[in-house]
């Protein structure tokens, strides 16, 4: 029982209590460089999961056999290739996602979510609760991605699921004038300057 419980504070904790974007604001380069539309917001947090989980699998299992004076340079390679390994596969089967994430795909590499899950936790615990903690740092990654990415869409476009024309699902009639200033830089760090301190209102409430 108490080991059911360890995964499961594995899995919820970087979901909830230790969201790597709403409570430790690590990886802020693609959370604002990304999130203008869902469907980009969401790609980046799925294939920096994909990384992620990939990632801690591979150092808990070799942990025992990395040095520990090149403990980071070993895992910033295996890093890299499992980003080299998404990279080619966005652009095989997802061009438009890749051309639109450009140059945030290979910087998953350098993402301080993903180096600090394997310095801090997949290099002292088993495979197993390794692979538990990627995935629910990823699910959280993600999730703050989609959430900050959804409201810059709606408010700075109107839409849902753009740029597309074809898949965009427009939200208001032709009398909305979109707020253009969340489509920008400075939109999105007014969008997670007012989610923080919605996430911080709601945890303190909660008390969580």
């Amino acid at each position: 029982m108490a080991e059911d419980n360890s995964y499961l504070k594995d899995f919820s904790r970087g979901i909830i209590k230790e969201n790597p974007v709403f409570r430790l604001l690590l990886g802020m380069c693609p959370v604002l460089g990304v999130t203008g539309y869902l469907v980009n917001g969401v790609g980046m947090g799925l294939a920096s999961t994909a990384v992620l989980i990939a990632s801690n699998v591979v150092i808990a299992s070799l942990k025992n056999f990395i040095p520990p004076q090149v403990r980071i340079p070993c895992f910033i390679v295996i890093i890299a290739t499992f980003v080299t390994i998404i990279e080619m596969m966005l652009q095989a089967f997802q061009p438009v996602l890749y051309e639109a994430l450009g140059v945030f795909v290979p910087l998953i590499v350098v993402n301080c979510v993903i180096l600090g899950r394997a310095e801090a936790f997949a290099s002292k615990k088993p495979i197993l609760r390794s692979l538990v903690d990627g995935v629910g740092v990823g699910i959280g990654f993600t999730l703050a991605l989609g959430v900050l990415a959804l409201v810059r869409e709606v408010l700075g476009q109107g839409t849902v699921m753009g740029p597309d024309p074809e898949s965009a699902i427009i939200l208001f009639g032709e009398n909305f004038e979109p707020m253009g200033l969340f489509g920008q830089p400075p939109g999105a760090f007014i969008a997670l300057g007012l989610l923080l301190g919605l996430v911080n209102v709601l945890f303190k409430k909660f008390h969580i």
